[in-house]
């Protein structure tokens, strides 16, 4: 799939796979359309016929179609819009569908569900109105899921990551540029998954929720990640301690995730109730 959504010869998703079974490991492409009901559908039966039950959904479908606002066609509006948010919204529904009903079975399961918003939808992105507004939505639906799904046993957050990929690493050259060979490389995609897999691990092991942050927003910086926000006061700045405004902040995040300035990304934490 190509980086405005037009199929392409060569499936990162096929390459994914044979990386992971080379390893050792199980895995399996789904190649349907995720923004439709019949392909979220199917993208949740793939995952119960293969593996015979579901733990974690994570939705990161997406993809630019970066326009200024006059010069930003409704079609590229609407396709933006149906791939990020629609995309979060059906794959979230079927999944939630599954886990209810096995709730009420007496199979009360304890699940997660990740979705994928952007510093672009909590600061806004010049030239990117339509990625912009897909992303703050994808923050309300979350913020939705985790107070109507955590009765079944599903826990909800959103994270909005800064790492190099294919659409950050043109759109932000400077940004997510690779450092030198003996310097940390913190926008490596690598250095910053290992995050969020291995709060996925000990949310799983407790499965507590956290009511003192619930849907307050978690500061990263490449990486690394500070804490809430304590109270009504300014954010804690991730490197050096200190609490800082929107000056500080910078610009918009690229696609696919990240902010421009003072601090690399935020992830909107929505834990169950």
């Amino acid at each position: 799939m190509g980086l405005d959504g037009t199929p392409g010869p060569d499936s990162p998703a096929a390459r994914v796979v044979a990386e992971i079974r080379a390893a050792g490991g199980q895995a399996v492409a789904h190649g349907g359309d995720i923004a439709t009901t019949e392909g979220a559908a199917s993208l949740v039966r793939t995952a119960l016929e293969t593996y015979g039950r579901l733990d974690t959904l994570v939705n990161n479908a997406g993809f630019l179609r970066d326009r200024m606002l006059v010069n930003l066609d409704e079609d590229d509006w609407d396709a933006v819009l149906r791939v990020h948010l629609k995309g979060h919204f059906l794959p979230l529904k079927h999944a939630a569908a599954h886990w209810r009903a096995e709730a009420k079975d007496g199979r009360r399961p304890r699940a997660r569900v990740v979705n994928t918003s952007s510093g672009a939808g909590l600061l806004g992105s010049v030239g990117q109105g339509n990625y912009s507004a897909a992303k703050a939505g994808i923050i309300g639906l979350t913020l939705v899921a985790a107070a109507e799904l955590g009765r079944y046993g599903v826990q909800v957050n959103a994270i909005a990551p800064a790492a190099r990929t294919r659409m950050t690493e043109r759109a932000f050259a400077d940004t997510m540029a690779a450092p030198g060979a003996d310097s940390f490389d913190a926008m490596a995609p690598e250095n910053v998954s290992p995050r969020r897999l291995a709060r996925r691990e000990r949310e799983h092991r407790s499965h507590r929720p956290r009511l003192r942050d619930r849907g307050r927003p978690h500061h990263r910086h490449g990486g690394l990640a500070a804490g809430p926000h304590r109270g009504q006061g300014r954010p804690l700045d991730p490197v050096r301690g200190r609490r800082h405004g929107p000056e500080a902040v910078g610009g918009g995040g690229g696609s696919r995730g990240g902010v421009r300035g003072g601090v690399g990304g935020a992830s909107i934490r929505a834990d169950d109730p």
